[in-house]
């Protein structure tokens, strides 16, 4: 079959790569869809801890199941499904603690290698981060459940009265998994949010999904969340950019009480500072989800299959397999959102 690898930051390439072969208890996929997303983006250019080169890379995808284990049961050869990248052990520290999103041995068995003509989905993932995927959602938005899960999972660190219909929120970033958190947000209650971001094609896919309010580079941000909130700040703010300057801004844009989330994952050994007097006696609350655990996952599911909820925004460009290479040299410099990649071609 045909592959995409990661040999190493910066180098992507189109290989030769032997069909993979299921055991007893996994399944093979046809994949349909792949995306492109952030994490894969940092892993491009600065290299991942958990994808050491060389690499199969990619790891959003959908498809159909073209062979199984003989001891799988819940699926059948022919299933469209859609899954995330992983799949926790059940029975480490933190999964008795029902902090699956920590599992000790999470990352030993993750699910890379979407961009290619077939992927193996392990016993793990299918045992409960796997679904049949309906006729109603196509394969592009299928893919989307991994990181709508993460998304899922970090809503669950915002108290809801944050996010009421009252509440003001603010998202640092104006990237696919923002627009993701906008989703999320406004199913949840949430009739005020603010976009801030740099480019301004993605400003005004958070437009037309529904931000109140978007906030461009050049714009004066407390300015703006001043005049909006009457001076009190945010009820609640999601940083989005994985950049520690942004990190050190975020509490400083929330209101007293109010709640701040960390989502952007940072490069490996940066550190950051906080406003510890803003932290204890304006009593921000600070968190920073990781990755999401099998309830976070059927919570993303249930989304993306409500037929009411329109996910085309999340989508915004397409590329086969020999077209990775170029496009990640260039990616998210024309202000594009997630790019649906074709393995077996644009047109399926």
């Amino acid at each position: 079959m045909k592959q995409i690898v990661l040999e190493e930051p910066g180098r992507l390439a189109l290989v030769d790569a032997r069909d993979p072969e299921p055991g007893p208890r996994d399944v093979v996929i046809e994949v349909r869809a792949a995306l492109t997303c952030g994490t894969d983006l940092k892993a491009y250019r600065r290299g991942h801890p958990a994808m050491p080169c060389p690499t199969p890379f990619g790891h959003e995808y959908a498809g159909r199941i073209v062979a199984k284990g003989a001891e799988v049961s819940a699926f059948a050869v022919g299933d469209e499904i859609m899954a995330a990248n992983s799949g926790p052990c059940g029975t480490c520290f933190f999964c008795r603690r029902d902090q699956e999103n920590l599992c000790e041995s999470i990352m030993d068995e993750l699910v890379l290698g979407a961009y290619a003509e077939y992927l193996l989905v392990p016993e793990r993932v299918l045992r409960g981060n796997a679904f049949v995927k309906p006729a109603t959602l196509s394969f592009e938005h299928a893919a989307l459940l991994e990181p709508l899960s993460s998304v899922c999972f970090g809503v669950t660190h915002l108290a809801r009265a944050r996010i009421r219909d009252d509440a003001v929120v603010l998202l640092l970033g104006a990237g696919p998994i923002s627009m993701l958190w906008l989703r999320a947000l406004q199913i949840h209650g949430a009739t005020r949010v603010i976009v801030a971001g740099r480019r301004l094609a993605r400003l005004e896919t958070a437009r037309r999904m529904g931000a109140t309010m978007v906030v461009g580079e050049g714009d004066d941000l407390d300015a703006v969340v001043a005049e909006t909130t009457a001076g009190r700040g945010c009820d609640a703010v999601i940083e989005c950019t994985g950049l520690v300057e942004t990190w050190e801004k975020a509490p400083s844009l929330a209101r007293r009480g109010g709640s701040v989330v960390l989502f952007g994952g940072c490069a490996r050994g940066t550190m950051a500072s906080l406003d510890t007097y803003r932290l204890h006696y304006d009593g921000v609350e600070v968190s920073s989800p990781f990755h999401f655990r099998p309830r976070d996952v059927c919570e993303a599911r249930r989304l993306l299959c409500d037929t009411s909820v329109d996910w085309s925004g999340l989508v915004s460009g397409a590329a086969t397999l020999a077209e990775l290479p170029e496009l990640f040299a260039n990616l998210g410099d024309d202000g594009e959102m997630k790019v649906a990649v074709y393995p077996h071609g644009k047109c399926l």
